[in-house]
């Protein structure tokens, strides 16, 4: 029997026999623990993305304190940029053909490898000419619009190896963005950051709302009263479709 299950157990006999001054306080702490383990610990795999607006979406989110960031690591998210829908592409370069126009590819890559284009960068609003290389392919990089270490402290942690990955490389959770800006990021959630173009914050916090509850995540209480600040100022915005299209600045 694993330790939480002693736990549980302990708490069954207090029930039965009444007797122990502890059992109140016991199941208070049982209640506060995780109800699946860790690490490798079983869970429901993600469904689809909710539909609808996002000020409801985000209503129905557990509301929660952050929890430690012990054992996190960027390979319990699975591969860098696996590539999950089996197109014969990684992700990385899937989500920059999504993202840019006019792009140009590697030959023999079957369109996969990017080179070049431009995307209309949707943190900044701003465009970004991209070119491949070893001083210029970090001028555009991948978000992860729910950073995975925020994932982890608020439930990720508690998915299956194989849901992690799903996340780490879910189209829905990978934008295009101008590489500095995404830098200052960090793992920062709504409470903490938003994109300095203030006409894509609705769209930013409704595509968190999303992926948060496409994978069962929860929020702070202070990310949740920015992100209802935030779509305050656009009524009805509706979450994005799943996977989603690309997205412009």
């Amino acid at each position: 029997m694993r330790g939480w299950g002693r736990v549980r157990a302990v708490l069954m006999a207090c029930a039965l026999v009444a007797t122990t001054a502890g059992c109140a306080e016991l199941t208070d702490f049982v209640e506060t623990l995780p109800s699946t383990t860790t690490g490798g610990g079983a869970s429901a795999p993600a469904g689809a993305a909710p539909t609808g607006d996002a000020a409801t979406a985000l209503a129905a989110l557990p509301v929660k304190g952050r929890a430690p960031k012990t054992g996190y690591d960027r390979d319990e998210f699975g591969s860098r940029w696996a590539d999950i829908d089996r197109n014969g592409c990684d992700q990385r370069n899937d989500v920059l053909a999504r993202d840019m126009v006019d792009e140009t590819f590697k030959e023999g890559t079957h369109d996969c490898v990017v080179l070049t284009g431009r995307l209309a960068d949707p943190y900044t609003g701003t465009e970004i000419a991209f070119t491949r290389g070893q001083d210029t392919s970090d001028d555009v990089q991948i978000d992860h619009v729910v950073a995975l270490s925020d994932a982890w402290q608020k439930g990720a942690q508690q998915l299956d190896p194989d849901t992690r990955k799903s996340l780490g490389n879910d189209p829905l959770n990978l934008m295009a963005t101008d590489g500095p800006t995404n830098q200052s990021k960090g793992d920062g959630d709504a409470a903490t950051w938003l994109p300095p173009n203030r006409q894509f914050r609705c769209a930013y916090v409704a595509r968190q709302v999303a992926v948060k509850a496409k994978y069962s995540l929860w929020v702070t209480a202070a990310e949740r009263d920015a992100i209802a600040g935030v779509l305050g100022t656009c009524p009805g915005q509706p979450l994005p479709t799943d996977p989603p299209p690309a997205v412009t600045g």
